[in-house]
């Protein structure tokens, strides 16, 4: 499928692994102008290297902290006139909410909440005058699927969702979309870092906890990735202009629910 969106340009957070680079990566095989960012220049620079060998597009990397003013000025200097945002960003890691201090909860909204809709914030205008955009939000099943041991991401990025429920409302007559998607098990670095704070609590091992999560999954796997990134090349697309403020969910059929 042509997904009409050749020569657009797009921006990617939190983009030199996992979800954010299987998305930077599908995007580029569609022909789009790439600006990654992440806070690692090293596998960031991989990362872009990596992209234009495979595709040949063209691809700006930008090392630095999309948390921060200044990670957002850096990134936006570089693209300042996005048609395709992709906000993600590291989640917290399982803990006990009896053990995290206000500084603890304020990072953690600023990463998964404040964050994005701050990017939103300083690139929807823009797609709107120029009546093309598509936003999408790597948030987690989390909000749909509040999981004990993430507290405070069943929070902040509910608290996204539902800043985007209204939003998208506003945007949607200006051809420009923001949809979230919701990532279940998906073999991730972030995936594997979960498992292993999860193995330390528990006492149990890495790799029984790693089974034991796939068995528990109808499609009796984890995800991958690329299966993400397809996802949101769709969104992203032209064919997808009737698509916004849905929370989709890529998780192997595991939420239990109807609707």
């Amino acid at each position: 499928m042509d997904l009409g969106i050749s020569g657009r340009k797009a921006l990617v957070t939190g983009a030199s692994r996992g979800m954010g680079k299987a998305a930077a990566l599908t995007l580029a095989r569609e022909n789009v102008e790439l600006t990654i960012l992440a806070r690692t220049p090293e596998t960031l620079e991989a990362t872009a290297a990596e992209i234009r060998e495979l595709t040949g597009v063209r691809v700006t990397a930008v090392a630095g902290d999309i948390t921060t003013p200044e990670g957002r000025q850096a990134a936006l200097a570089a693209c300042p006139t996005p048609d395709i945002l992709v906000n993600n960003a590291d989640g917290e890691l399982p803990g006990d909410f009896r053990d995290w201090s206000r500084d603890d909860w304020l990072r953690g909204i600023d990463r998964m909440m404040l964050t994005p809709i701050d990017m939103m914030r300083l690139t929807l205008d823009g797609m709107m005058d120029r009546g093309f955009g598509r936003v999408v939000n790597i948030v987690s099943r989390s909000v749909k699927i509040a999981q004990v041991e993430l507290g405070m991401s069943n929070a902040a990025r509910s608290g996204l969702v539902g800043f985007v429920a209204g939003l998208a409302r506003q945007t949607i007559s200006r051809n420009v979309t923001i949809n979230n998607v919701l990532p279940g098990i998906i073999a991730s670095d972030g995936q594997r870092q979960h498992v292993e704070v999860l193995a330390q609590q528990s006492g149990r091992s890495f790799d029984d906890i790693w089974r034991e999560r796939a068995a528990q999954n109808p499609a009796g796997r984890y995800g991958e990735p690329d299966e993400v990134g397809a996802y949101i090349a769709f969104l992203c697309s032209s064919k997808a202009g009737f698509v916004t403020a849905q929370n989709l969910l890529i998780d192997g059929g595991q939420y239990p629910g109807t609707f």
